[in-house]
């Protein structure tokens, strides 16, 4: 697989990543506490810590085959524990020179 191909795939890991902590934090929690029903969560969690996991595995991927840098993979790991933080990730990451240097 091409490093331009993983990269992609790790911009699109990133986003449903980050979509899924969205629909868990602001639709899902206060669907459990205001109208006290917890499956909505039991649902998005268990979809959310799938994706999670799979982010950790793009992550690891791209430092093991692009060769990202360390700090690259250590900014990446926190940002998916911020709501929003995978899509600012992603902008920084688009105009980092470490993207630049795949294409």
């Amino acid at each position: 697989m091409s490093k331009t191909t993983l990269t992609s795939l790790f911009r699109f890991t990133g986003y449903l990543e980050g979509g899924s902590l969205l629909l868990l934090v602001f639709i899902a929690m206060p669907i459990k506490y205001i109208l006290s029903n917890p499956n909505v969560v039991a649902v998005m969690g268990m979809l959310h810590g799938g994706l999670f996991t799979i982010y950790l595995i793009m992550i690891l991927v791209m430092a093991i085959v692009v060769r990202t840098h360390i700090k690259w993979s250590v900014i990446a790991f926190v940002s998916a524990f911020i709501p929003f933080g995978t899509f600012i990730f992603d902008r920084f990451f688009i105009n980092s020179k470490s993207y630049q240097n795949i294409k």
